[in-house]
């Protein structure tokens, strides 16, 4: 069963959204930072209308659907991977869990309290970030430190394992995530058995005013970036914000004549014209890009 941890600074909504996504009352909601010590644990079914069909043909009253289990984890600080805060204790709530949900403040309301006093989304992130990526950074080096006298006696496992203990150092100390290390297939498989709080699929929940809702996306627009001639694609991504750049994965691309031809993005997968680009894609002029990111 796959786990999903909610996390974020202290009083920005976890323990609100852990009570709506499980449609409970266990975790507390209320006006001041760390309200909740011990995670709240939850369990949501997934809606599937195929099982019914398929309980229709094996004859049977049984239907077990799948289910994600939630756990609402108490909020993290600045400092949270030195202890503060009871920082440790918490971080290692999030190391049990498979993806994690960072619930993120984006209203303001005198009346409710920020732990930085004043609202400021990008900083949370980075502030959250940061705290799960030096913990990696401890995690990693204390491990390589404890493989040195295997891999000088030349144990094979014990080499492979502190290679990819070398990248993830390089990495995490250069600000990125576990997740984006240029890591191949069977590294990436070895990085797994670290469970590195970085290395976690992350989802971001901004938190808003209700009445906020209808134009939180706010007004569509088209716009024209620029870039230089020979811009590859996590460059031009940092055009439109450097986070883009840092945490560049790939790029959803088509060339404005084949999408003004097939009249809509669908159409233009349809077509085959709508492509992936990686890291070394050199951008073009007319270029329509999606940028997937993770920081």
């Amino acid at each position: 069963m796959l786990r999903a941890g909610i996390v974020g600074l202290p009083n920005v909504g976890k323990s609100t959204l852990f009570n709506a996504v499980t449609r409970t009352r266990k975790a507390e909601a209320a006006n001041y930072p760390f309200c909740t010590i011990d995670p709240n644990v939850g369990m949501v079914t997934v809606p599937d209308a195929r099982l019914e069909a398929l309980r229709k043909v094996a004859k049977t009253n049984v239907v077990i659907p799948a289910a994600i289990e939630f756990v609402d984890i108490a909020g993290l600080v600045r400092g949270a991977s030195q202890g503060e805060g009871l920082g440790n204790k918490f971080l290692t709530h999030i190391r049990e869990v498979d993806a994690i949900v960072q619930v993120v403040r984006c209203f303001e309301d005198a009346d409710i309290h920020h732990v930085s006093g004043s609202v400021d989304p990008v900083r949370d992130i980075e502030v959250i970030n940061t705290e799960l990526m030096l913990a990696d950074l401890d995690t990693v080096q204390r491990r390589r430190e404890r493989v040195q006298k295997d891999v000088k006696r030349g144990d094979k496992a014990s080499v492979a394992e502190e290679a990819v203990l070398g990248k993830l150092e390089a990495a995490l100390a250069a600000g990125k995530p576990a997740l984006v290390a240029d890591l191949t297939p069977e590294e990436h498989a070895i990085a797994a058995t670290f469970f590195l709080l970085s290395d976690k699929k992350t989802i971001f929940a901004c938190n808003v005013r209700e009445e906020d809702l209808a134009t939180a996306a706010g007004e569509k627009e088209v716009r024209a970036w620029t870039i230089r001639a020979g811009d590859l694609a996590p460059a031009a991504a940092g055009v439109i914000h450097s986070d883009f750049e840092r945490g560049f994965i790939k790029a959803e691309t088509v060339a404005y004549d084949d999408l003004v031809r097939c009249g809509s993005t669908a159409a233009a997968r349809a077509a085959g014209v709508y492509r992936m680009e990686g890291k070394e894609y050199l951008v073009q002029d007319g270029d329509v890009m999606l940028f997937k990111f993770a920081v």
